[in-house]
């Protein structure tokens, strides 16, 4: 990650990639104020994103983790104050909020519209910022650090398979995935690294939401063509009878019919059939009508309990027998007694001279007369394929709404900022997961920070505890907790830690003044469209 060397100590992080001119050089308004480059401007371009997060149920968006790039040093961090406005104040509504009164309330709610960024690093590796919608005309409009669309390392590129999750929770996207088509940020950004100009709004296409698994019946021709491209499926085995088997291939087709052996024949237990005593050396040894005598072994105490004759549970006498053995055999049988395996008896012979001479062992069986009930299978085959299939779920902002926008507001003011933080403190310390958005609150700070070593001279400072991650969040003001809505006066650009004990303590966000309504009204009047009709 990238860390600034305070006077006491301390360390700034500069979280993020910062990048532009993916396909063309970026277009300016004539004041040298916007400046815009496509991220996926073709719809193939947008599916090829899409699938790349979404395949194998969201693995690469699970896959992900917060950007936190290597140390770069400065001498040092200072503040000053006095920034004359550009422009007056002024502010565009939230999304529902356009006609409304705000309304103050106590309970502390997060905000719908948040959400993480995914992208492709140019080294290959992927990762995450947070972000938030935000009004605009065609309500599909996310903003961010613009860090975390453009990458500095690679010369001011726009970053890989750029996409928006609002709600992301483990690899779940309830609102679904939003793939940004084209980032606005501001020229000096765009062209001078400028990080007092670290912002981007970029618009998306509206939103695809999957359909995990869904099943389709289907012929085995055509489930066997779809495995072997590699997808998946299944057979549903549907037993059927041996007459039914004889209507053969043209019944069932390409369902079967098919038949094999059982390995183990299915049986159940019967009564004694009448003429058991007439019969019995025939039911012992093969079995009449499909009926057999067998024997189930039980131990000595429950052998001399069990009544005598021929009924099912009766004694097994002709089975219960004392055999000889082996002196193996018998140590083995000693043994397995021990585990409790054995349940029969053992016993050992010996000479005068107390030499053993002979072992033996006997078990114990009660009489069980079995039917087996079937000892050919029979069935038909059912072929099902499982498809990852998505959908439009409509745009952005028709779904989670969208924050408003605030600019030239006054420094010293209560904001409330969002994020998802995961990355390490400077001590290694690694309070945050990332899995969860966590908030702050309080008032900016009424001087600007300045860190030459970024351009930066004008930013906003805000006490708040947060690690890499939290990045692109939203500093919002006049936040309603009742609404969930306020407006965007900021987004977290760097990470600091202002006092040196190597805990980051302070978040900072550029100003949004005149020029930077002027980079959000470009972008709030762009259109986006749909990747799914």
């Amino acid at each position: 990650m990238k860390r600034i060397l305070l006077p006491a100590g301390g360390a700034i992080l500069a979280t993020g990639l910062l990048a532009a001119g993916l396909a063309g050089t970026a277009q300016a308004q004539a004041d040298n104020t916007v400046a815009s480059d496509p991220l996926a401007k073709t719809a193939a371009q947008a599916a090829e994103t899409l699938d790349f997060w979404t395949k194998s149920n969201n693995a690469a968006l699970r896959g992900a983790v917060a950007f936190t790039p290597d140390a770069l040093e400065v001498s040092k961090i200072s503040s000053k104050g006095g920034y004359t406005n550009d422009t007056k104040p002024g502010s565009t509504a939230p999304i529902g909020e356009e006609k409304k009164t705000t309304v103050k309330v106590q309970n502390v709610n997060l905000p719908k519209t948040i959400g993480k960024v995914f992208f492709e690093g140019r080294d290959g590796k992927l990762y995450w910022c947070s972000g938030t919608s935000i009004q605009s005309q065609y309500r599909n409009l996310v903003a961010t650090a613009g860090h975390c669309v453009y990458d500095l390392a690679a010369n001011d590129e726009v970053v890989s398979r750029w996409v928006f999750v609002p709600g992301y929770y483990q690899g779940k996207a309830p609102w679904g995935v939003y793939v940004g088509k084209q980032a606005f940020t501001h020229y000096d950004f765009d062209v001078y690294e400028d990080l007092d100009r670290d912002y981007a709004f970029v618009t998306v296409y509206d939103g695809i939401g999957g359909v995990l698994n869904k099943e389709t019946k289907v012929t085995a021709s055509e489930y066997k063509a779809h495995v072997a491209k590699g997808g998946k499926g299944y057979v549903k085995e549907t037993p059927i009878t041996a007459k039914e088997f004889a209507e053969g291939y043209d019944k069932y087709g390409e369902a079967g019919p098919y038949k094999s052996k059982l390995a183990d024949p299915q049986v159940e237990t019967v009564a004694k059939p009448a003429d058991a005593a007439a019969k019995i050396e025939d039911y012992i040894a093969t079995g009449l009508n499909g009926i057999k005598l067998t024997g189930v072994e039980v131990t000595e105490a429950a052998y001399k309990a069990a009544p005598t004759g021929l009924d099912n549970g009766a004694q097994f006498e002709r089975l219960s027998t004392e055999v000889p053995i082996s002196k193996e055999a018998y140590d083995a049988l000693v043994a397995a007694k021990g585990d409790g395996k054995f349940l029969g008896t053992l016993r050992v012979e010996k000479n005068a001279a107390g030499t053993e001479t002979a072992w033996f062992k006997k078990q114990f069986f009660v009489k069980k007369w079995v039917k087996a009930t079937a000892s050919v299978k029979y069935w038909v085959e059912d072929y099902y394929v499982v498809e990852h299939v998505v959908k439009s779920v409509g745009r952005l902002g028709d779904n989670v709404g969208g924050q408003g926008f605030a600019w030239n507001q006054p420094r010293g003011k209560y904001v409330r900022t969002f994020g998802y933080p995961q990355g390490a403190h400077p001590d290694g310390n690694k309070p945050f997961t990332g899995v969860t958005p966590k908030w702050c609150y309080g008032k900016t700070a009424t001087n600007y920070v300045v860190v030459p070593k970024y351009k930066v001279e004008e930013q906003v400072g805000l006490k708040c505890t947060v690690t890499g991650g939290y990045d692109g969040g939203p500093w919002l003001y006049k936040y309603s907790n009742a609404k969930r809505l306020g407006y965007v006066n900021g987004v977290t650009s760097l990470i600091a830690d202002t006092d040196g004990n190597n805990r980051y303590d302070t978040i900072t966000s550029p100003y949004f003044d005149g020029e930077t309504n002027v980079v959000y009204k470009a972008a709030a009047a762009a259109w986006s469209g749909k990747l799914i009709p």
